[in-house]
């Protein structure tokens, strides 16, 4: 594990959320780097380990876009997305909200393929999945909706609750 303090700063898949949930930057950030070599299921137990801090009242929002496929991008498709793309995003905002430790089972969906070609836009979301089930909570929906056809703003939050 590592600190870049200085050089790579926060990445776009990050700051594309945040600049919409906190427009004015008034939050600080820690941002989860993804290691696409690690298995799925490492990402989930990483983000069970986040667990103590989530229940410190830290905000700790998942995203990766959960569509992302740029190859399919219809720039004058705003605020609009293709079929695929709204199956999938609803697919995975069900897992989400009700059996997130399931997560990676969204890996067999018939739309997975065209969502992305690996698993790295939902490997965020495994961080969340982690929190929610080692403390057998709930998330939300924080951003949600798709864009340029392709594209998934949909993030997810988890909050500490207060009978934690």
């Amino acid at each position: 594990m590592g600190l870049d303090d200085d050089s790579w700063g926060i990445d776009h898949g990050t700051w594309s959320v945040l600049a919409h949930a906190f427009p004015d930057a008034d939050v600080p950030v820690v941002q989860l780097s993804i290691d696409a070599s690690k298995p799925f299921e490492y990402h989930q137990q990483l983000g069970a380990q986040t667990r103590p801090l989530s229940e410190e009242g830290v905000l700790i929002i998942a995203s990766g876009n959960i569509v992302h496929n740029l190859r399919a991008i219809s720039w004058g498709a705003t605020d609009q997305g293709y079929d695929w793309a709204l199956r999938f995003d609803d697919d995975t905002r069900s897992v989400m909200l009700n059996t997130p430790a399931e997560l990676a089972s969204l890996r067999a969906h018939d739309d997975y393929r065209a969502e992305c070609a690996d698993a790295r836009p939902l490997l965020p979301l495994a961080y969340i999945a982690g929190i929610v089930d080692a403390r057998e909570s709930t998330t939300e929906v924080l951003i949600e909706g798709c864009t340029m056809g392709s594209l998934s703003m949909t993030s997810y939050v988890t909050r500490a609750s207060t009978s934690d």
